[in-house]
């Protein structure tokens, strides 16, 4: 069987499994606002899957992302989703040659669209405490050479959970500008956030901002989000985009929804995760070998460093699997860094949590004793 097909059957399997605690993919399981359940009753009811949407998104929800960012002139243009966004913004800006440039750890599929666009991908490594977990401007700006196309920067980084300073955000706009390069902002954790600054205020002219509902909302499984950029920089995305003919309407008024009730519902959201953060930070201290060097996160997510408690990652994810707990091993980010983490997301139901940091001592326990090689994706 070939390998796509093997990871497929692998989260096949997961998706089959109705008890599953999803703790591994920062997916947002709090219960969804009554008025965005009704936008999609509502949706079906009426029966508009029939037709299609507009082809850069609904008016209300175009302006209501630029709204909801606070950059008044931009233009969204709203996506199958984040990864989406990524994939059609390298596929418009990269040409064979370029140098595509990020940070290591990263989101791992904008650098094979990067790839597949012909560009060189360089990564520069932010893991470990004598980077901070974070990017300096100033090797940044050592990276960047002549072919620089693209800057790519998660921020709040996924999977680490560091966000950039005010001054560290200008200073990568001011580089990026000096290179002539597009600011790729993924900006997907920007919501989870204790603090966040975006590029585009500053380098407003080749920014490009990721959106996304996946996480803030919970709407992983819709695809829904956008790209925001200067509207001549939206008009050439706009030229050839992967879904001409629009993005689900179901998943557009749900997110039209979401946007109406941020305000009441998203804090509570907010408060829960980062409580959840605190449990699983303590319950990792109170085990030898384990630590968070990230904390609090800015995004719905922890990592936790495994190594000195000598289990791999993934003999952990495998022995909590075991007992219905999806959590995420580093390799999944990082073929570099990967054998020192393991990824838990916390924007789900406190009791997951419980279950979670009550089995933990055991767990570890068991990983140590299970250090063969385990097939994970």
């Amino acid at each position: 069987m070939r390998p796509f097909e093997v990871r497929n059957a692998h989260f096949d399997r997961l998706v089959s499994m109705p008890e599953l605690r999803w703790m591994g993919q920062n997916t947002n399981h709090a219960k969804a606002h009554p008025a965005v359940v009704e936008a999609m009753e509502r949706c079906v009811r009426n029966e508009e899957f029939h037709i299609y949407a507009p082809p850069a998104g609904l008016e209300e929800l175009r302006s209501g992302i630029v709204g909801d960012l606070g950059l008044a002139g931009m233009s969204a243009l709203v996506s199958d989703g984040a990864v989406a966004s990524l994939y059609h913004a390298c596929h418009t800006f990269l040409r064979p040659g370029d140098e595509f440039i990020t940070t290591d750890p990263t989101w791992n599929w904008p650098m094979a669209f990067a790839r597949a666009a012909g560009a060189t991908v360089k990564q520069i490594p932010i893991y470990g405490s004598e980077h901070g977990y974070r990017l300096s401007p100033e090797r940044l700006a050592g990276a960047v050479t002549d072919k620089t196309r693209i800057i790519y920067l998660v921020d709040p980084n996924n999977p680490l959970g560091t966000a950039c300073t005010a001054d560290e955000i200008a200073a990568i706009a001011d580089i990026a500008r000096k290179a002539d390069a597009y600011l790729i902002h993924d900006c997907t954790y920007r919501h989870f956030a204790h603090d966040h600054h975006l590029a585009a205020v500053l380098y407003p002219e080749r920014t490009i901002t990721i959106y996304s509902f996946s996480k803030w909302l919970g709407l992983a499984g819709m695809r829904v989000g956008a790209i925001v950029a200067d509207p001549a920089t939206v008009e050439l995305l706009a030229s050839s985009p992967p879904n001409n003919l629009g993005s689900s309407i179901l998943s557009q008024r749900a997110a039209i929804a979401g946007l109406s009730i941020k305000d009441e519902w998203f804090p509570g959201v907010l408060a829960q995760q980062r409580a959840n953060q605190k449990l699983i930070k303590d319950a990792c201290e109170a085990v030898a070998g384990l630590s968070v060097p990230v904390f609090p996160s800015n995004g719905n997510f922890l990592i936790v460093e495994c190594s000195e408690a000598g289990i791999k990652p993934e003999a952990l994810v495998a022995q909590f699997q075991e007992r219905g707990i999806m959590i995420r091993q580093g390799a999944y980010h990082t073929p570099t860094f990967g054998d020192r983490f393991v990824k838990i997301s916390t924007s789900v139901p406190t009791r997951w949590v419980e279950e979670f940091v009550e089995l933990l001592p055991e767990m570890v326990e068991r990983a140590r004793g299970r250090n063969e090689t385990v097939k994970l994706f």
